[in-house]
């Protein structure tokens, strides 16, 4: 018979008023998902962007040397991002196709 695996998840309590449940409840809907599923990648995102803002960079003495001296330095062109800027925007693009 097939042992029974337990269990890694850790049941999380919340006491919110009704206006808050049904903001996520709706938001929930609209992406498909059960409330819980929501509430729990919500979570997780804020707390990674959380994480993320408080993380220290290391980096070797000569790694940051280099990247002083890149960011010291003059500035060049990047020539796929001046491709882009040139480019008209999707919305901005030849209206007659659209039948204007």
């Amino acid at each position: 018979m097939p042992q029974a695996i337990p269990r890694k998840e850790h049941p999380l309590s919340m006491r919110l008023p009704d206006t808050d449940i049904a903001i996520i409840d709706r938001a929930a809907r609209l992406r498909g998902r059960s409330r819980t599923d929501f509430v729990r990648e919500a979570a997780v995102r804020a707390a990674e962007d959380v994480l993320m803002e408080t993380v220290p960079i290391r980096m070797s003495a000569e790694g940051f040397d280099a990247f002083m001296a890149a960011i010291s330095g003059p500035e060049a062109p990047v020539p796929e991002m001046v491709d882009l800027f040139r480019r008209a925007a999707p919305w901005e693009a030849d209206r007659s196709l659209a039948g204007e």
